[in-house]
């Protein structure tokens, strides 16, 4: 990993093939498990860790630590392998799918499934809450086992609907807001991705453990 500092209250860590070796994934499992292990450590001063695909964010207060002194740590430490088994010790958050979507059909075809076995692959699943999108609310979550890769739209849509379930590559999310969008959609959820009266805006965080489960329109 490439510790770097990133202003003068943060520091950004760039993970790469050797650190997904190290976790025996890839290097967003490397990423989440660098998260768990910063979040665990409770290091003075750090006041919060952004995941990306690639990279991960730490802020922290400058009145507790200084820049040189938590490079020092977050470079020691030792990558651990970000496995489904851990992920299934946390609470399961489920959200409600209607699979009713547009581009059930081309992503059955896609994967030479039937629309049943679609709907059920992507409900069985145990989803991890990778990292968050363009929008407030919008998490790119990723499969605990390898699932499929599903091509974007050629056209984006202009509108898409809040609420919206949408899968793209290996990723499934929940368009939080009305926004354009090229992914293909699965169906719709009643659930407020993002909601800023509640403690936790985000229905998600970084790390959660979600199951989409069908409803009934």
């Amino acid at each position: 990993m490439d510790v770097k500092f990133c202003g003068d209250q943060a520091l950004i860590i760039d993970l790469n093939e050797a650190d997904a070796q190290a976790v025996q994934g890839t290097v967003l499992d490397a990423v989440l498990s660098l998260n768990s292990s910063v979040l665990a450590q409770e290091l003075p001063g750090v006041v919060d860790t952004i995941p990306a695909a690639q990279t991960l964010l730490v802020t922290f207060d400058p009145r507790q630590t200084s820049l040189g002194q938590l490079k020092e740590q977050l470079s020691g430490i030792e990558l651990a392998q970000h496995s489904a088994a851990q992920a299934q010790v946390q609470d399961i958050i489920e959200i409600p799918v209607i699979y009713n979507g547009p581009d059930l059909e081309a992503v059955a075809q896609h994967t030479q499934l039937s629309v049943a076995e679609v709907k059920k692959a992507h409900g069985e699943m145990l989803w991890t809450a990778a990292f968050g999108g363009f929008a407030p609310g919008f998490y790119y979550l990723v499969p605990q086992s390898p699932l499929w890769d599903i091509p974007r739209l050629e056209s984006p849509r202009t509108k898409i609907p809040a609420g919206s379930v949408a899968v793209a590559g290996e990723f499934s999310a929940v368009y939080p807001q009305q926004s354009p969008g090229g992914w293909q959609l699965l169906g719709s959820t009643p659930f407020a991705m993002w909601d800023i009266d509640r403690a936790q805006p985000s229905l998600l965080k970084s790390g959660d453990s979600v199951r989409f489960v069908e409803v009934n329109s």
